[in-house]
């Protein structure tokens, strides 16, 4: 899309970016009002929370799971001068597949990881990529007796790659490891070992705090 067609399709008061990603997601969750998390002050404003808002939606494929999307690492709104190119922004959004084990189950400890890698990831201006791995240096889920204590990204398999005007756009999935898989992975960190650690019996990549 070149300057001039942007410009004659979208105004200042569009979400150019958010919209791109709505499109995609409606198509997985048609009929589906998800639970959606904002901070209360934009980040652009002063705020201290970095992503601005994270989706969670329900999912049964699978086992019935809880499917969270960010919105905030990529260009989210009407800019001019993102058009054309190769990466929106940072070039990719978190998702994140937590296996459910009730209506009641807390979504929100999962919104907080999000925000705090979304902090991590501006404050030290790096970003991931699929394979990276990181520490969490405890329980992902704090004050939770988990085992799952880092975490591995790769491209959602539902979500997959999007292309925006403002350029693509990779759905990084965050995937839950033991410190034993983390250690192992990191000492040998070809991509195709880590696809065949995470995949066995989970094709999904849900992440379920009960796995030791």
């Amino acid at each position: 899309m070149t300057l001039e067609e942007y410009k004659k399709k979208y105004t200042e008061e569009d979400a150019v970016g958010w919209d791109c990603i709505d499109t995609v997601v409606e198509k997985i969750y048609p009929e589906q009002n998800p639970q959606h998390y904002a901070p209360q002050l934009p980040y652009a404003l002063g705020g201290t929370e970095p992503i601005d808002g994270i989706s969670v939606y329900n999912s049964n494929l699978q086992e019935p799971h809880l499917h969270y999307i960010s919105y905030g690492f990529s260009e989210l709104y009407y800019n001019e001068e993102s058009v054309g190119e190769e990466y929106s922004k940072l070039g990719f959004e978190l998702t994140f597949r937590l296996k459910k084990y009730s209506d009641e189950d807390n979504v929100n400890w999962a919104c907080n990881l999000i925000q705090n890698l979304g902090k991590y990831v501006f404050s030290k201006e790096k970003w991931f990529e699929e394979y990276h791995l990181i520490p969490a240096n405890g329980p992902i889920r704090s004050n939770y007796n988990t085992d799952i204590t880092a975490l591995a990204f790769v491209i959602d398999k539902e979500l997959g790659i999007l292309n925006t005007p403002h350029g693509e756009v990779q759905f990084l999935q965050m995937v839950g490891l033991t410190n034993t898989e983390y250690e192992e992975l990191k000492q040998n960190p070809s991509t195709t070992k880590t696809k065949e650690l995470l995949k066995q019996n989970n094709p999904l990549l849900i992440t379920d705090l009960e796995r030791k």
